[in-house]
């Protein structure tokens, strides 16, 4: 079983105090069912009932041409906000091992046409 709860709080929610209650409260119902779980069943099975806000640990590996890649997509406004943070500040880390490499990376509305077409944003992202 996992030793302690880590949910990701999304800032909406932690900005409005009743939210936050009730995200809260649901989050300790939840977590007291896995522990229920996992003490009969294997934690894979168990961990089915954590919910979307439950962190988990990824690692990846990209060369430079994936990681120019990769900024294109997830800078962007449109990406969702998590994975947006995290792709900012791998951004900010590549440019400062590699600033020549990565000077014009981001989303395709800093050097060139959003691609979203209506679904654009309209607001350009400065990174």
């Amino acid at each position: 079983s996992l030793n302690e709860p880590t949910f990701v709080v999304p800032p909406k929610i932690a900005d409005d105090p009743e939210c936050l209650k009730v995200y809260n409260e649901t989050m300790d119902t939840i977590w007291k069912a896995y522990n229920k779980l996992a003490e009969t069943v294997p934690p894979e099975d168990a961990r089915y009932v954590l919910p979307n806000g439950c962190t988990t640990n990824i690692t990846i590996t990209m060369n430079a041409r994936e990681l120019l890649h990769f900024f294109r997509l997830r800078c962007c406004n449109r990406a969702q906000w998590e994975i947006r943070e995290m792709a900012d500040e791998m951004l900010r880390l590549c440019k400062e091992v590699s600033p020549t490499i990565f000077a014009k990376a981001g989303p395709p509305c800093v050097s060139d046409k959003c691609p979203e077409g209506k679904l654009s944003c309209g607001h350009p992202r400065k990174i």
